[in-house]
């Protein structure tokens, strides 16, 4: 069944079953990489992208559900890496290994923008459901601090 959605502001027709995982839709058939498969239960937040704005765990949200609505991924925040979250994260040397980060700076973003001068608690609260193995979360913390300095 062909399914229309749009990743990054290119329109996409998969021929998928409606149930498939955005995530692999993203990844496989539309070849964008930048999102990653953590636990594929929406618990570690490493699948994280952005439907009409709002962060969701791409891992268990099915394709169907994405028809007609904007997906945004880490490779949609910007061309070269220039969004304020990236260069905060970039300036702060925020990934240790990486695989996580993506999911991380797309909660980040979807934090700052709906609360563009957050607190450590607000951000703690915001980022608790993304898990990174390598405990950078002070570092998180510290990018996205300087992310809405620059964004102010």
């Amino acid at each position: 069944m062909a399914i229309e959605i749009n990743i990054n502001g290119s329109a996409h027709s998969l021929d998928v079953d409606p149930q498939m995982p955005l995530l692999w839709a993203i990844r496989d058939l539309a070849g964008l990489t930048g999102t990653k498969f953590g636990c594929g239960k929406a618990l570690c937040g490493a699948c994280t992208v952005h439907i009409d704005g709002q962060p969701v765990r791409s891992c268990s949200y099915p394709v169907s559900a994405a028809v007609g609505k904007q997906i945004t991924t880490i490779e949609g925040l910007s061309e070269d890496g220039s969004h304020p979250v990236q260069e905060a994260w970039r300036q702060l040397n925020v990934p240790q290994c990486g695989y996580c980060q993506s999911g991380q700076i797309m909660t980040a973003v979807a934090l700052l923008e709906r609360n563009p001068n957050p607190t450590d608690a607000d951000i703690d609260t915001a980022m608790s459901g993304n898990i990174c193995r390598c405990g950078t979360y002070t570092r998180i913390r510290k990018a996205i601090h300087l992310a809405a300095e620059g964004q102010s």
